[in-house]
């Protein structure tokens, strides 16, 4: 009898939860200035579904480290659950230490994997996605930062999978206009880099990358027209203020910015940056409002949004508009 292939995969084993205590929610009109107990809008049900093995299973056979486990992503139950995922390429060691993200760091992490990309395009056969999100380490002990390690990833993906569409968050390859064009003339469908935070508070919040940085990166890949649509994200709970995040959002619509997504952020780890307040839902409400009022086509805000939640859903309202 032949060997099952690397993703001939039957999990004979469901996953198992416990029932889990209730905790006392806080009532909705509850001051949520300053830190404290998560609010009531930071509590939901695990979603129901046997797919979330399958994903695991996938993802663990293939050896490709996901952001959704190494950046201890709160929707990873979710998105597994609905067996999709964010791949994260060049290894799941980074060259910076932000002060938001608990991915481990290295100076020298090990050279990209040349077998990375084939993985990476099975593993999209195995699971049937159809809309792919690719992040990345930022590497800048590599002279092109990765870019051409991930451009053919794009490639193969491309090649192989021609009916599916790429989304790619990128580092800022420390401005480098050279790594950048490796990426964008793969075409991705959306390419995104983000802005993290407010311009006061980046260089507390980010290891290397600078505010004036980003925009260049993205104004770049605006203008060079090889991707449908350009995105950026924010994270808020950081000790912004709302008239800041409105001036970032200003910013990124006037270097031509097609999509922002903006969300809670929630400390990983005891060793990252503490939450500095929860944002209730009728804020994020309000900065998507102000995004559509100002021309942005499509503003993704709320307690639990990450830069590639729903992606694939974000990018069918968009084709349906175009």
């Amino acid at each position: 009898m032949d060997k099952p292939g690397l993703f001939d995969i039957t999990p004979q084993v469901k996953p198992q939860s416990e029932p889990r205590a209730k905790r006392p929610k806080l009532p909705e009109n509850e001051d949520t200035s300053s830190r404290g107990r998560f609010p009531s809008w930071l509590h939901r049900p695990l979603p129901k579904g046997s797919d979330f093995a399958y994903t695991t299973d996938v993802l663990s056979r293939s050896h490709l480290p996901t952001v959704c486990e190494e950046a201890k992503c709160p929707n990873r139950f979710e998105c597994y659950s609905k067996k999709t995922a964010t791949f994260l390429v060049l290894g799941s060691s980074c060259t910076r230490a932000c002060g938001f993200c608990d991915i481990d760091t290295l100076k020298n992490p090990p050279p990209p994997e040349a077998d990375e990309p084939q993985r990476l395009v099975d593993s999209v056969k195995a699971l049937g996605l159809k809309h792919v999100v690719i992040t990345m380490v930022a590497r800048d002990d590599l002279e092109d930062g990765g870019s051409l390690h991930l451009a053919e990833i794009m490639r193969l993906l491309k090649k192989e999978c021609p009916e599916t569409s790429c989304e790619v968050l990128t580092s800022d390859f420390e401005g480098k206009s050279s790594s950048l064009d490796h990426v964008l003339m793969q075409q991705p469908a959306i390419f995104n880099h983000n802005i993290e935070t407010i311009e006061r508070l980046t260089p507390r919040v980010r290891h290397k990358a600078t505010y004036k940085r980003s925009l260049e990166v993205l104004t770049h890949a605006k203008k060079s027209n090889k991707s449908l649509w350009i995105k950026s994200g924010l994270m808020v709970g950081l000790g912004e203020e709302p008239d800041e995040v409105k001036e970032a959002m200003v910013h990124l619509k006037e270097i031509g910015c097609d999509i922002i997504t903006i969300g809670q952020y929630l400390q990983p780890s005891r060793k990252k940056l503490r939450v500095k307040a929860f944002i209730p839902p009728s804020q994020f409400e309000a900065y998507r409002a102000f995004g559509e009022d100002i021309g942005i086509s499509h503003v993704y805000a709320g307690p639990f949004v990450r830069s590639s939640y729903n992606a694939d859903s974000v990018y069918e309202t968009l084709l349906k508009r175009a």
